[in-house]
């Protein structure tokens, strides 16, 4: 291996020193920490915990100068609206001085003042304490050095408009109120001692239109403030609608996921038992496991591929039709080859029911046949199903006694048949049966289901 090799000094690579071995740094094979070792995925940070880009240094990230750099400090300034005002500020302070002879002409000192109050603005975004009480210091020395009256009020107001609008509004109120203190003293008191030397006394109506200044750059910084609050609430809504979302999607691919396997599971898991058992003593008969094992993986291998498609193609129609109630002899017939009976009732009409229902329909009906094959020796089951004009409603019932396989009323499973009723309004539940049995009943509503009649008898009953 060549002198490329680096190591670590100080949070910066540097290159190894000469003389240095390559392999001297080099752990040896049996040194390396194993697969086990490694941190898993639940040890990683997640985005809430790194640090933000407030939180680098200046340098970037890694602290070197040769770290991934942000932009310098200055760069994220708002350079381009101060040099605005300070344009602004420059060329009206010039007109307006060509309107009142009587004031001090504009030297060096007038212009140092508008200058630093110009710089001030830079940092009312990070400081707007300091560009607040800034600008208002220099309004009021402007004040009292006999200026012409213009645009320097404008730092003021933009100053304490950024102070508002980030929350510091007393110390913006309080610095509009130093300038307005200010004013009064120069222009009724102070004025005898302060240039220019034949200034008189301020008429005490010119304060009207002071006083209507203070509170049009006040009620300009509430709006502000208060806009940009309904802006951050918006955007947190909107957030938040999607956080929900999220999860909601996520939970209703949980539930098709648990669902979709844990029938096939169970069913394969069945048939690979009776296999094994007659594989020696009546190989046709486990032929015929092997057989009904294969069709269950391919019918769970598609519609898990569906599910997967959904999370591709957001937004896109899917390309097989969610299974609904249709499909029930394919449950029955996937039961029976469990080993599980099934006779299936259904009262009214089941075509024309809303996809929605139709899919929750049939997965907790799926749900209800899993559990009986998983945790119940009940070789019976029955099924019934009502449409009526405004709801589903779906009873399953076994005659028991349950294996053991979990406490009654719990699972995931009995949890998703609740939350898929409950998502679309309805309800579901589960529990025993004083004679042994277990039974699960839901009720979907049907949001502009049409009118059910009930079928002829041979559309109403199909057993297995």
């Amino acid at each position: 291996m060549r002198h490329c090799l680096a190591y670590v000094r100080g949070g910066r690579r540097s290159p190894a020193p000469r003389g240095t071995p390559p392999s001297a740094d080099l752990p040896d094979a049996d040194g390396l920490p194993g697969a086990d070792a490694l941190p898993g995925a639940d040890a990683l940070p997640t985005g809430d915990a790194l640090p933000g880009a407030d939180a680098l240094p200046d340098g970037g990230i890694g602290g070197g100068p040769h770290g991934t750099h942000r932009p310098a400090p200055f760069r994220s300034l708002p350079w381009r609206s101060t040099v605005f005002i300070a344009a602004i500020v420059q060329v009206g302070t010039r007109f307006a001085a060509h309107g009142q002879p009587g004031r001090v002409a504009l030297d060096g000192p007038a212009e140092v003042l508008l200058v630093v109050g110009s710089l001030l603005l830079l940092v009312r975004h990070r400081w707007p304490r300091v560009a607040a009480f800034g600008t208002a210091a220099v309004a009021t020395l402007y004040l009292a050095g006999g200026y012409p009256y213009g645009p320097v009020f404008l730092l003021v107001a933009v100053g304490c408009f950024a102070a508002v609008v980030a929350g510091r509004r007393i110390a913006a109120w309080s610095a509009v109120g130093l300038v307005w203190a200010g004013h009064l003293l120069v222009a009724h008191w102070l004025y005898r001692w302060l240039p220019p030397g034949t200034d008189g006394a301020a008429p005490w109506g010119q304060e009207l239109a002071v006083t209507a200044w203070v509170v049009a750059i006040l009620a300009a910084s509430e709006l502000g403030r208060v806009r940009r609050e309904q802006l951050a609430h918006a955007r947190a809504e909107r957030a938040a609608a999607e956080r929900r979302r999220a999860d909601e999607e996520r939970l209703r691919i949980a539930r098709e996921l648990h669902d979709v396997l844990a029938h096939s599971l169970s069913v394969i898991n069945v048939q690979a038992g009776v296999g094994l058992a007659l594989l020696d003593d009546d190989p046709e008969q486990a032929r015929t496991a092997l057989t009904t094992i294969k069709g269950a993986s391919k019918e769970a291998l598609g519609e898990v591929r569906q599910v997967l498609d959904s999370l591709r193609a957001q937004g896109r129609a899917p390309r097989a039709p969610a299974p609904g109630l249709a499909r029930l002899p394919e449950l029955t017939e996937q039961a029976k080859s469990a080993g599980l009976h099934v006779t299936v009732t259904v009262e009214g009409r089941t075509a024309g029911v809303p996809p929605g229902a139709d899919l929750a329909a049939f997965r907790i009906v799926q749900e209800a046949l899993t559990n009986i094959v998983r945790h119940s020796g009940a070789r019976t089951a029955r099924v019934h199903v009502a449409r009526t004009a405004d709801a589903l409603r779906i009873r399953i019932d076994d005659d028991g006694p349950a294996t053991g396989g979990g406490p009654a009323g719990g699972g995931n499973g009995l949890v998703g048949m609740r939350e898929r009723a409950a998502a679309l309004g309805g309800e579901a539940e589960a529990g025993p049966r004083a004679d042994g049995g277990f039974t699960v009943r839901a009720t979907i509503p049907l949001r502009g289901g049409g009118g059910a009649g009930r079928t002829a008898a041979g559309d109403d009953e199909e057993g297995t």
